[in-house]
């Protein structure tokens, strides 16, 4: 049978689950540490699993520092995965979109949390390589001194310093430029579900920017998902009403929480079947990105539990 990390959804019993330990008190931190190196809940868990059995066979004497050692552990774990993972992705049908999260109000509340979980800036640092991806997660997220980045990526801080100078230049060339207050957000979400709800297609134009750009992510198990990138908003509304008028059932969109900003839960008959989150520029919509690949739903409807 195996061992499960203190924590996760399915548990066996002979796992100690100190409250005290170290593992337990840091889990948040550690899950978001890789699932923001990952853009996978699912892999994030494999991650943690493996660094609960590293640190189950540490000698805890030694261990002076237990947050930076485990951070340090989660990191190499994760870029483990994540030189595994770009050879997968290579082979991946459509559109690669990084797994969405179900978050709550402390989430949102930790406005660079959120800022760095969103779907928009996960997919941005898609872009990057492992160690350029490691140092700029751990250093502009979570603040890690570069000495302790260092020993997590193997390599030193002055090699660290200047990767994370490479890394911020080359997120910030690419990541949305404007800041949207978290109440429009939520306005323009509101009223793009509205006009999904009552089939509006003048409300679904008003609220789409001109250029606005559609990702679908439907990894090749998705009937209709999008196998590339709809530009313009005429061309995504005809898309989107087309097909959901060839849906056989009743279509909802219900706004949720996605990754700690406001998003789109879209149901058929009841069953969730796409999370949709959107970046905002002047009070419309200039992004859309849609996961409906059935493997990246799962765990949806649990909250994930965050912290940095």
């Amino acid at each position: 049978m195996p061992v499960r990390v203190p924590g996760s959804v399915a548990r066996v019993a002979s796992v100690p689950r100190a409250d005290d330990d170290p593992f337990v008190l840091h889990r948040r931190l550690l899950f978001t540490v890789a699932y923001e190196m990952l853009g996978s809940a699912a892999d994030a868990e494999d991650v943690l699993q493996e660094s609960w059995l590293r640190w189950s066979a540490v000698d805890r004497s030694e261990v002076h520092e237990p947050r930076a050692y485990l951070v340090r552990v989660v990191t190499r774990q994760a870029l483990n995965h994540l030189r595994t993972l770009a050879r997968r992705r290579e082979d991946y049908v459509g559109e690669w979109l990084p797994e969405p999260l179900l978050t709550g109000p402390d989430v949102a509340a930790d406005v660079e949390l959120a800022e760095s979980l969103s779907i928009a800036m996960l997919t941005v640092l898609e872009t990057l390589g492992p160690a350029e991806r490691a140092v700029f997660v751990l250093r502009e997220v979570f603040d890690v001194p570069y000495g302790e980045i260092a020993e997590a990526v193997g390599k030193t801080p002055a090699a660290v310093r200047q990767i994370a100078h490479r890394a911020k230049e080359h997120v910030a060339e690419r990541r949305p430029r404007v800041r949207v207050l978290r109440a429009e957000h939520e306005r323009v979400v509101e009223r793009l579900a509205a006009a999904l709800n009552s089939g509006d297609v003048q409300g679904l134009l008003d609220v789409m920017a001109p250029d606005v750009v559609a990702v679908a992510d439907g990894g090749g198990k998705v009937q209709g998902a999008a196998r590339r990138p709809v530009t313009g908003a005429v061309r995504l509304v005809r898309y989107l009403v087309g097909g959901m008028a060839k849906v056989p059932g009743v279509v909802r969109a219900v706004v949720t929480q996605v990754n700690g900003h406001p998003g789109i839960r879209m149901e058929l008959d009841g069953e969730l079947v796409g999370v949709v989150s959107v970046t905002v520029v002047d009070g419309r919509v200039s992004r859309v990105y849609s996961v409906a690949n059935p493997d990246k739903l799962r765990g949806f409807d649990a909250e994930a539990r965050l912290s940095r």
